[in-house]
């Protein structure tokens, strides 16, 4: 990746990563599987608003609309249905580091289905490093908290493998000239109106009160950032790094959320989150490979 791309995968990082602090602010007042719906149904209005407004149209066909539908299912309604209800049995620290293991299931993916992301050592051993990385950081308790019920640790793996696909199907709209703000705009659309009809069955929104200012701000900032842009950005790296470079962003997300805990709530670092940080920094380095290109370079220029 260029530069360009490694700031727009920092970017995304924030974006995802500020999804933990308006949910945890959304959560005390509507149900988790409301606020998924909630969230894409805000994304969804305001991308196809955009498109809209500032355009250019794109022509839709059956095609492409069951392309929408497909990368809805694997990328939004598997991935959070199965996250959400994972994390209510889980640790977070469970769930950030099994959520971490995206990458390693991306290079296996793409290793089978595309022709042009195959499997080298150093993309392996950079998801690895990048991987221990995150376990050090969130506490090898985390591991061990695992418990006999598998089915919530489970269910966070599968969304994990559901990313994976998802991220090597989404190569599609590029190769069909779909630009990354109609394939956000197409996803959350066909999300939201998958999500809709479950969310009325599981929460019975009518029996809950109705939320506070302090909720609905949440959920948009939950809507319009960490889905509507953060998608956008997302389906931009897609196209132009490729499915295994773009899972590199759940290794960044618990660097991401740990400083903007300190930045905006105050938490303080631990110590065990420094040589973290740097694992993941030094697992980032080895997949990107200038490094290394660097230092052979050199070295064949001192010999």
């Amino acid at each position: 990746m260029n530069l360009k791309e490694w700031g727009l995968l920092v970017l995304l990082s924030v974006l995802f990563g500020g999804s933990f602090f308006f949910v945890g602010v959304a959560v005390d007042e509507v149900p988790t599987f409301s606020i998924v719906v909630i969230r894409v149904g805000i994304a969804a209005v305001i991308l196809v608003g955009v498109v809209w407004l500032r355009g250019p149209r794109i022509s839709l066909n059956k095609g492409l609309v069951a392309s929408f539908f497909a990368m809805a299912i694997l990328n939004n309604v598997i991935p959070f249905s199965l996250i959400s209800w994972g994390q209510d049995h889980v640790a977070s620290g469970t769930a950030s580091v099994l959520n971490a293991s995206t990458p390693m299931f991306g290079v296996l993916v793409a290793h089978r289905f595309t022709s042009d992301e195959r499997m080298t050592i150093g993309r392996v051993l950079g998801v690895i490093i990048g991987f221990s990385g995150v376990v050090v950081m969130i506490g090898g308790e985390a591991l061990t908290s695992l418990g006999v019920d598998l089915l919530a640790p489970l269910a966070i793996v599968f969304a994990t493998l559901s990313y994976a696909f998802a991220s090597v199907y989404g190569r599609n709209f590029r190769r069909n000239g779909v630009s990354p703000i109609h394939s956000a705009a197409g996803q959350v659309t066909a999300s939201t109106i998958v999500l809709i009809p479950v969310a009325l069955v599981v929460d019975q929104p009518w029996t809950w009160a109705l939320p506070g200012m302090d909720s609905w701000a949440a959920l948009f900032g939950l809507g319009a950032f960490s889905t509507a842009l953060a998608f956008v950005v997302y389906f931009r790296i897609l196209a132009t790094a490729g499915a295994n470079n773009l899972l590199l962003v759940t290794l960044l997300l618990p660097v991401t959320a740990i400083l903007l805990g300190v930045m905006i709530l105050d938490e303080s670092l631990i110590a065990r989150h420094l040589p973290g940080i740097l694992m993941i920094a030094l697992g980032l380095a080895i997949l990107d490979g200038r490094p290394w290109k660097w230092t052979t370079g050199n070295i064949r220029v001192l010999g």
